[in-house]
């Protein structure tokens, strides 16, 4: 008996469970930058400030000069952000900013409100600049979704990669970026993540299989906690026998082990996983609650506060031409990692 449940094609934004609310994988393939940070190239034919056509292979988003979605609020939910290459530049309301990328993962905590800037600057203007994120929305319970806002750094360095082999010598590299795997443990999310509750079992991995490579993936911690694959890259791979092409994904049983193994060449898959929080989900753009109320109420106090000033001179700041990376939070507190 395969222990597929259901299979689906990915698009833009992927098909999600409960407690997630939101998966997209940007992959842009940027030229070189200008003195600006932008790039050397002509916008002429883009929608710029709606610019999703992957025009040339990549695309400016919300930006004007720099890609990337400036100025923007959230209430009620949390966005984790992991990038594999390429930078983001982080800015808020509450003061806080950050330069990240190259395996780091960015997770904040929306709670009550903030607003934020994801600027990705072309730093490189003897070549290409390539970027590929994945962003992730996890939902709050109703408990959780007024809190303060903040943000946690898993630097790359700080974040559990491991590999396993086969008995033909197959590999699979595991990047643990949430929960816990064969004795490696992620780094801490924000305190009141529903990731941040032992009995959520919130699992976050970054899966790579060479060609041919075999792996049983242990089951989940909670009778009823709910498990997906995404296929995103490569070849194939086959799940208890049922094959995923590249570009599907695959709702899974997390109750018992599941046999994995790539099928035609090399694959690289995303697996989420957590107990659902299982109340009412009303959702309007930027903001998740519980009832329409609600977000009409949210949409009320931003009007009315802009959860906080915003504190920079323009909506799209960046941080300038170092590669350094950092993040400053709203107490003060600075990280610096080193240039990557």
């Amino acid at each position: 008996m395969s222990s597929v449940r259901q299979t689906f094609p990915l698009g833009t934004q992927w098909p999600t469970i409960d407690p997630f609310l939101f998966v997209a994988h940007h992959v842009d393939h940027y030229p070189p930058g200008n003195n600006q940070l932008g790039p050397a190239a002509s916008l002429k034919g883009r929608k710029i400030g709606q610019d999703f056509d992957g025009k040339d292979g990549w695309n400016m988003y919300h930006g004007s000069g720099v890609p990337g979605f400036p100025q923007h609020p959230h209430r009620g939910f949390e966005t984790i952000t992991y990038v594999r290459r390429g930078r983001i530049d982080h800015s808020d309301s509450l003061g806080a900013s950050a330069r990240f990328g190259d395996g780091d993962t960015q997770w904040m905590t929306a709670g009550r409100g903030i607003q934020h800037s994801e600027m990705f600057p072309l730093l490189n203007q003897n070549g290409p600049n390539s970027l590929e994120m994945f962003q992730i929305w996890l939902n709050l319970p109703a408990a959780d979704k007024m809190v303060e806002p903040y943000f946690t750094m898993l630097w790359a360095d700080e974040t559990p990669t491991f590999s396993v082999s086969d008995a033909e010598g197959g590999s699979v590299e595991v990047t643990v970026l949430a929960g816990e795997l064969a004795g490696n443990v992620a780094a801490k999310p924000p305190p009141n993540s529903w990731a941040a509750r032992p009995e959520a079992d919130v699992a976050l991995w970054h899966l790579s299989f060479a060609p041919g490579a075999r792996w049983v993936l242990p089951p989940a911690a909670g009778p009823d906690t709910l498990r997906m694959l995404f296929a995103f890259e490569g070849a194939a791979l086959e799940i208890d026998h049922t094959e995923l092409v590249a570009g599907n994904g695959a709702l899974v049983e997390a109750d018992g082990p599941v046999e994995l193994a790539a099928v035609g060449g090399a694959v690289e898959c995303l697996m989420l996983q957590g107990k659902p929080i299982g109340e009412p989900v009303a959702q309007h753009g930027p903001f998740v609650m519980n009832s329409d109320d609600e977000i009409n109420q949210a949409f009320a106090d931003y009007r009315r506060t802009q959860f906080g000033r915003w504190p920079w001179d323009k909506p799209d700041p960046n941080h300038g031409s170092t590669r350094q990376r950092f993040a400053k939070h709203a107490d003060g507190l600075l990280e610096e990692r080193s240039l990557g």
